[in-house]
């Protein structure tokens, strides 16, 4: 992945001016405005509104919508135990308010313009502290206010079906067929075959205001990856989020599936959201990686070293926000390119951090993500992790070569959610950065999918126990 500049602020092709939406509602081209913002799971919710309410209406105020939107599962089951809200409290509203550095065309949609949303409490004009784009933006604000831009970039990873998702869920979930029979891993002629799918996601992205580097067949038969360009954390959480809203609507319109369960089959390799990561000064214009330090066979700055250091020192503790779901923990085999141990090492995809790159392009990737992530936890954690390392100058353990994956010494991966759960629930710093409001609140999250799962017998139990228990 090629490091650049480009902030948020910079123009590329399908950001939209307000002027320019207001000509194009005026004129036809634009008829809906998608009003969304990303919840607790990283999907999109809001409301279709029509152009011209949009700008006569939601502009000022915002839209409302109810608050159980951050307190509910992934069937839209309102869940108790939130302090968020409840049915006590009668699940009032919040406000969506329009972030406009982020309206652009939904060109895979006709006639529809879409706009990220800031969540407002709804009688204050005070950010709602636990949705996820806010926890984001606090730190953000925390890295501006030690004059630093945080630059980063995610490759991510999906499956590609023949079949429909309606057909999927008529198959309930089983003998689904990915649309290539080998592994794929940089194949062309493979790639071809499925271009009809892959090429107009790359043509429908960058004609959306999410510029596209490549794409190229993975280690998994069907597996796709589909890399984005690098901008400020903030911004590349809003291009993931609406990337992966627009996979799956396109692949919907072409009567085929993705997946992005970080494992969908035992069998096959996972899906990552491998996460780069790099510091910049304050205007986003110099890196502040490369120095004159030797470190292996780098030449580094303090500040690299002490994100490093910080990033590693937190990894056990935040990696419920980079693996949410009991499945999401699947993925973490010895052998699968996915790792399995808190390490570094320069140019090893054995290792955890993956440091790349030389002088401007100097950075670090994490492969502990899932494609299943939430990107704004995910970029939240790692720059609250990073951040802390700098200012308590936390130096990383020396370089690793070699396998990670047979090296038994060094720090696991946690191997469970609930093994996550709990070194976020004892982690002091973590309440201390984001909150006890927040950590509560995503405990009850990650704890919430457990016990949804833990509730259900499974096919795998069915199978095993059914004649010969």
């Amino acid at each position: 992945m090629n490091i650049g500049t480009r902030r948020r602020t910079q123009a590329c092709q399908g950001m939209l001016e307000l002027q320019t939406l207001q000509e194009m509602i005026d004129d036809g081209r634009v008829e809906t405005v998608l009003t969304v913002f990303p919840d607790l799971y990283g999907r999109l919710l809001g409301k279709r509104v029509t152009g011209k309410f949009f700008l006569d209406n939601v502009l000022g105020e915002g839209i409302h919508a109810c608050d159980y939107l951050l307190a509910c599962d992934m069937e839209m089951d309102p869940v108790p135990g939130y302090a968020f809200t409840s049915w006590a409290s009668g699940y009032g509203d919040i406000r969506l308010v329009p972030d406009l550095s982020t309206l652009r065309v939904a060109s895979w949609l006709e006639k529809t313009a879409i706009v990220l949303c800031d969540v407002y409490e709804e009688e204050r004009e005070a950010l709602v502290e636990i949705a996820p784009r806010t926890i984001l933006r606090r730190q953000v604000e925390q890295a501006a206010a030690m004059g630093y831009t945080v630059m980063g970039g995610s490759e991510l990873e999906f499956y590609v079906f023949r079949d429909s998702y309606e057909d999927a869920a008529r198959k309930h979930y089983i003998g689904l067929e990915p649309i290539g029979r080998y592994i794929e891993d940089y194949h062309i002629l493979q790639g071809t075959k499925e271009e009809f799918l892959i090429g107009l996601i790359r043509h429908h992205l960058e004609r959306s205001g999410i510029p596209v580097e490549f794409s190229k067949g993975e280690w998994g038969p069907g597996q796709q990856e589909i890399n984005l360009r690098y901008a400020d954390f903030l911004e590349t959480a809003d291009r993931h989020t609406l990337f992966k809203h627009a996979v799956k609507e396109i692949a919907w319109q072409n009567n085929v599936a993705v997946t992005f369960m970080s494992k969908w089959d035992e069998r096959y390799a996972g899906s990552s959201m491998h996460l780069h990561a790099s510091v910049w000064d304050g205007s986003g214009t110099t890196p502040l990686f490369p120095g004159d330090e030797a470190f292996g066979p780098l030449q580094v700055s303090p500040v690299f070293r002490w994100f490093l250091g910080g990033w590693m020192a937190h990894m056990r503790e935040i990696t419920a926000f980079y693996a949410p779901y009991p499945t999401s923990y699947k993925r973490y085999v010895a052998g699968s390119f996915a790792p399995t141990k808190v390490v570094w090492s320069y140019d090893n995809r054995t290792a955890g951090f993956r440091v790349v790159g030389h002088g401007s392009s100097l950075r670090i990737e994490c492969r502990v993500p899932g494609a299943d992530a939430n990107p704004y936890l995910a970029f939240a954690a790692t720059l609250a992790a990073g951040l802390d390392g700098i200012r308590n100058q936390i130096e990383p353990p020396p370089m690793f070569e070699g396998d990670a994956y047979s090296a038994r010494e060094l720090p696991q991966v946690p191997r469970s959610l609930m093994e996550a759960v709990r070194l976020l629930e004892q982690s002091s710093w973590a309440r201390e950065t984001f909150g006890d409001a927040v950590i509560e609140h995503y405990l009850h999250f990650f704890r919430t999918e457990q016990r949804k799962f833990d509730e259900v017998v499974t096919s795998w139990e069915r199978a095993r126990y059914f004649e010969r228990a």
